[in-house]
């Protein structure tokens, strides 16, 4: 069996509003309250758990998605007016990337989280 990340914990300030933020945007399933977390399921083998924090390091998560989830996705985020970028260094500029030979695209949570979309993978080491 490969090995696979079951779960990892987002700090944000308002766990609850950070899971439904999540849940709107990217379309998870929100699962709520687990022990002291809020649980949102990313697929069948991964979670985030959210949790409140007063301080913390902002932290990069990067999501894979198809080209139509890409279109849904950004689509939303567009519906939302929030802010998005073609790198992590330019997460505003309001354009999206072809790297790859996909498209990718950078924006923030309310937490200062950067999240980054992506179609296809990186060619690392090819």
């Amino acid at each position: 069996m490969a090995i696979t990340l079951n779960h990892t914990i987002v700090p944000s300030h308002d766990k609850v509003a950070s899971a439904k933020f999540y849940s709107r945007i990217f379309g998870f399933e929100y699962i709520g309250e687990f022990s002291h977390f809020i649980v949102v399921r990313v697929n069948d083998t991964l979670c985030l758990d959210f949790d409140n924090k007063e301080k913390f390091e902002s932290h990069h998560y990067a999501f894979k998605v198809t080209e139509q989830e890409f279109n849904e996705i950004f689509s939303r985020l567009e519906a939302e007016n929030i802010k998005y970028g073609s790198s992590p260094y330019e997460s505003e500029n309001m354009k999206i990337n072809h790297d790859n030979d996909g498209r990718g695209v950078y924006f923030r949570d309310a937490n200062g989280h950067l999240l980054e979309m992506l179609t296809t993978d990186y060619k690392i080491g090819l």
